[in-house]
């Protein structure tokens, strides 16, 4: 079980890792005419997978994967490299509150990047 939650921590951290770098590799993709960041799948994804994010903080929700990943741990927390180390660089001690005004200003960027640099289908 311990290999599995591993597997979702690092998922997990994949996500956040695209959503974060997606926003600024969309402004410098824009600006250095790379097309791949005008990708409408690739836009849309991003643009859903933050207002789902500032949805769960905003509704009190926690995230199913931190959720599947405590269930699988176990109530123990474990000492693993790989948990170790990115839950410490992906969770933080702030009020909740925080969190939830940052994931929706977030949001609220990659919706108005959606408008500045606005996705084209191919052959646009």
């Amino acid at each position: 079980m311990r290999a599995l939650a591993d597997l979702i921590l690092i998922a997990h951290g994949a996500i956040v890792l695209f959503i974060v770098a997606g926003l600024p590799a969309i402004w410098i993709g824009a600006a250095s005419g790379w097309r791949w960041v005008r990708n409408v799948r690739f836009r849309v994804a991003h643009l859903a997978a933050i207002v789902f994010v500032a949805a769960e903080a905003l509704f009190g929700i926690a995230c199913p994967l931190t959720v599947w990943e405590d269930a699988l741990r176990g109530a123990s927390n474990g000492t693993g490299f790989i948990e170790r180390w990115l839950h410490r660089a992906m969770f933080y001690s702030f009020p909740p509150w925080i969190f939830s005004a940052a994931y929706l200003l977030f949001a609220l960027v990659v919706a108005a990047t959606f408008w500045q640099v606005p996705p084209r289908r191919r052959g646009e």
